[in-house]
C-alpha cells in the first residue's frame, strides 16, 4: 500500500510517501534556527511554524516522488500519522491535517508512534529497495534521543516489550544541558561531538557513571548533569579546557549507556541490536557499540541513512505499512486525538 505520512512530533515538519519498506519521497523541514537563539524548543513557536509549513511539505513531498501515478492524493491508500510521544501542540498540527485529508479524501488513517518508527528506521529501504536487511526477531532495541532512552525488546512486527528506560533526563537531553553550561549553544550534541574527537574522545575528569551497579536496565542521567554543574562552579578556571570537558562528558555519558546495553545483553541472551534516536548520529557512539557487538558475535544495526535518525516521516510510513497488514485502522477519525506521552 502506498501511505502518505506525517510527522510533527517537535521541531520537524515532515511528510512521505512510503510504499512498504521503500520512501518514494520525504521532505523535513527544520526549526532548528528559529529555537536556537532560546537555547531549546518554544512550543509556541514550533506549533506557529508546523501551521504554516505543513501544507507546502505535503505539496512538496508528491513533487518530489517523481512518478505521475502517485503525484496526488486520489493514490494514495491510506494515511499515517505520529500520535505520540512528543510536544503536544506539534502533535496536534499533524493530527488536524492528516484528520483533514483522511476525511477529505475518504481515506484510512493509521496512527504511530513515534518510537516504533524509530526502531523500524534500521530497515527502512530507498525507492530502489536497498539495503536488503531482512527481519531476523528478536532484537534487543536501545533508543536514545533528546527525549528518550529505553531498551526494548522488539519480538516481532509491532510486538514490543520495554525492559528498561530513563528515570530522568535522556542522554540527548544530559548533552544538551551539558553543552549549554559551557555555552556551546543549541543543539549542543553536534558541538560536543566536534569537541571531543578534537580532545582524542578521552576522559580527564571521570565524571560520574549512573545506576551502573543497579540490578535493572533503567538509567539515570540527572546525577550527570548536576555533577558537571557543580564542577563548573567550583572549577571557573576550567571553563576553558572546554575540548576536554566536552570530551569527558561525551565519555561518561556513553560509557554507561555501552555498559548497561552490556548488561541487557547479558540479561537478555539477544546479541542483535538495534541502537536509534538522534544521538546515533554521534560516529563516536557507533564505534562503541560495534566493539561491543564484537564480543558477543552479533550485529548492530543503525538508521539506512543520515536523516533517518533524527525525526522524520519515512520511518512513520514504514510502520503503518505493516499496520496495513493487521488492519490497525483508526475506528473514528473525528475522535481521534494526541498523546503526548504515549508508550510503546
Amino acid at each position: 500500500m502506498t501511505i502518505l505520512a506525517i510527522d510533527t512530533s517537535c521541531d520537524e515538519t515532515s511528510v512521505a510517501v512510503t510504499n512498504g519498506r521503500k520512501v518514494l519521497s520525504n521532505v523535513i523541514y527544520s526549526q532548528i534556527l528559529l529555537h536556537k537563539k532560546w537555547g531549546g524548543v518554544v512550543p509556541s513557536i514550533a506549533k506557529r511554524a508546523h501551521e504554516e509549513r505543513i501544507d507546502y511539505v505535503v505539496e512538496e513531498t508528491f513533487r518530489k516522488v517523481g512518478n505521475k501515478n502517485f503525484c496526488s492524493l486520489q493514490n494514495i491508500d491510506a494515511i499515517a500519522v505520529t500520535q505520540g510521544p512528543g510536544l503536544a501542540v506539534a502533535l496536534e498540527v499533524g493530527i488536524k491535517k492528516a484528520k483533514e485529508l483522511a476525511n477529505k479524501y475518504n481515506k484510512k488513517l493509521i496512527t504511530v508512534n513515534h518510537l516504533e518508527g524509530h526502531i523500524y528506521s534500521v530497515f527502512v529501504q530507498n525507492s530502489k529497495g536497498n539495503p536488503k536487511r531482512d527481519f531476523k526477531f528478536p532484537y534487543l532495541a536501545l533508543i536514545i534521543s533528546g527525549g528518550h532512552t529505553e531498551f526494548v525488546i522488539f519480538k516481532n512486527h509491532l510486538e514490543y516489550e520495554i525492559i528498561g528506560q530513563t528515570l530522568d533526563d535522556a542522554a540527548g537531553e544530559a548533552l544538551d544541558k551539558a553543552a549549554k553550561l559551557l555555552g556551546l549553544g543549541y543543539p549542543g550534541g553536534p558541538v560536543m561531538e566536534r569537541l571531543a574527537k578534537e580532545a582524542g574522545n578521552i576522559d580527564s575528569y571521570n565524571f560520574p557513571r549512573p545506576m551502573l551497579k543497579s540490578k535493572d536496565l533503567n538509567f539515570s542521567f540527572s546525577g550527570l548533569k548536576t555533577s558537571f554543574y557543580y564542577f563548573l562552579k567550583k572549577n571557573p578556571n576550567k571553563t576553558s579546557e572546554v575540548k576536554l570537558l566536552a570530551s569527558s562528558f561525551q565519555e561518561a555519558v556513553f560509557d554507561t549507556l555501552i555498559k548497561k546495553t552490556e548488561k541487557a545483553i547479558k540479561l537478555t541472551t539477544i546479541n542483535q541490536l538495534i541502537v536509534v534516536g538522534g544521538v546515533v548520529a554521534n560516529l563516536r557512539l557507533r564505534k562503541l557499540m560495534r566493539d561491543l557487538i564484537k564480543k558477543y558475535q552479533g550485529k548492530v544495526l543503525f538508521p539506512t541513512y543520515k536523516y533517518l535518525n533524527g525525526d522524520n516521516a519515512t520511518m512513520i510510513g514504514v510502520v503503518a505499512g505493516y499496520k496495513t497488514k493487521v488492519g490497525k485502522f483508526v475506528e473514528n477519525i473525528d475522535e481521534l486525538d494526541r498523546i503526548p506521552r504515549l508508550s510503546l
